[in-house]
């Protein structure tokens, strides 16, 4: 039975991208997200190049629909072998530290911390059962560089971030990998730079490169294949220099 991948927050940028460069590995792609509509026709896209892919129309900003949406894909497909987890909203926007209050993060941790870890805990007993499989999250700079009038979505993917990196040290000898990739231009394709072309820019904070999605597919499937590093980001001098160093109490001492 061929390897699936599940993609959360599939799109008409990395999403599809996503979906094609491990397509392309033989694997089939579950692709989720609000609009059935557009991942209908992202389903027929790839379908045209030969990859076999479903819908699974789903709300996550709802964390209680994570393992009924795994159920579902599993159910399609017999098994989940990746899940990369990325939704970002086309309203999503910026807000200055001094004005975020509880109902801006409450309505974020929902999207980017609270559903991510629903649909990870979903999926490990499957993939740990077997040793093999990879939990991949995509996350924007601000997760990484706080930054003056751009809070709200960048505390919860700070924690969400944090979140893999546990992960990541946790899940070293089970052969499930974990990683998170950072990207800090908007993504052609997406939702995003479909507002910048448009002139609505509010929240995106000016002016910021682009990246084509197929690089971070590649970026991805570089990370499933080697393995070598938590966290990826692009461009990649943006990537802490200490990416893969895990805390251990044995070397964390005051002596």
């Amino acid at each position: 039975m061929s390897k699936v991948i599940a993609v959360f927050g599939a799109g008409s940028g990395l999403g599809v991208s996503l979906a094609r460069r491990f397509g392309r590995e033989g694997f089939r792609a579950a692709l989720v997200a609000r609009r059935k509509d557009r991942l209908d026709a992202l389903v027929e896209q790839l379908a045209g190049e030969g990859i076999e892919a479903a819908a699974f129309p789903g709300d996550l900003s709802l964390p209680a629909v994570a393992p009924v949406l795994v159920d579902a894909i599993r159910t399609r497909f017999g098994r989940i072998d990746v899940v990369e987890y990325g939704p970002i909203a086309g309203d999503m926007a910026f807000t200055p530290a001094t004005r975020a209050d509880t109902a801006t993060l409450e309505e974020f941790s929902r999207l980017l911390l609270l559903t991510p870890v629903e649909v990870f805990r979903a999926v490990l007993p499957e993939m740990t059962g077997r040793g093999d499989g990879a939990l991949l999250m995509t996350t924007g700079y601000t997760a990484v560089r706080p930054m003056p009038f751009m809070s709200g979505p960048g505390p919860l993917a700070a924690a969400a971030r944090n979140y893999v990196y546990s992960l990541s040290g946790e899940l070293s000898d089970t052969g499930v990998y974990a990683g998170t990739l950072t990207v800090a231009h908007i993504i052609t394709g997406s939702e995003a730079a479909q507002r910048a072309l448009t002139g609505d820019t509010k929240g995106i904070g000016g002016e910021i490169p682009t990246v084509h999605p197929d690089e971070l597919a590649q970026h991805y499937w570089d990370m499933y294949t080697k393995r070598d590093r938590v966290e990826q980001a692009h461009p990649a001098e943006l990537t802490p220099p200490d990416n893969t160093t895990m805390w251990s109490p044995a070397t964390n001492t005051n002596d």
